[in-house]
């Protein structure tokens, strides 16, 4: 497994500006384009140990398949896992993997914890 994944959306303005701050420290993360290759029920569940986070804290609540899939907060884990792996749209935008840890530049600076 490469030492730095960042799950990156080019179209979102927080995931293009997270990527520019690592790139920016030298950093050459593997990008994965998460939309084009989702991870996997196992992968998110594993992302999620690593962010040390509930499920629904790595859900994106204002896309329409949140909605659609009648999500709430209150969705048991697996459920949400399982919609994220189906619909990766939902999954929050981006994620930075980093030596067993996760965080979400949610604002970008947020990744600059894992170094």
């Amino acid at each position: 497994m490469a030492e730095t994944v960042i799950w990156h959306n080019p179209r979102c303005s927080k995931s293009r500006e997270t990527l520019r701050l690592l790139t920016d420290r030298g950093l050459a993360p593997v990008v994965r384009l998460y939309l084009q290759d989702p991870p996997d029920a196992d992968t998110l569940a594993a992302a999620l140990a690593a962010l040390g986070r509930p499920a629904a804290d790595l859900v994106r609540w204002g896309e329409p398949a949140a909605r659609d899939l009648g999500l709430t907060r209150s969705t048991p884990a697996a459920a949400l896992v399982a919609a994220m792996a189906a619909h990766p749209a939902l999954i929050e935008r981006p994620l930075v993997l980093h030596r067993g840890k996760a965080a979400i530049g949610r604002p970008p600076t947020a990744v600059l914890s894992l170094f």
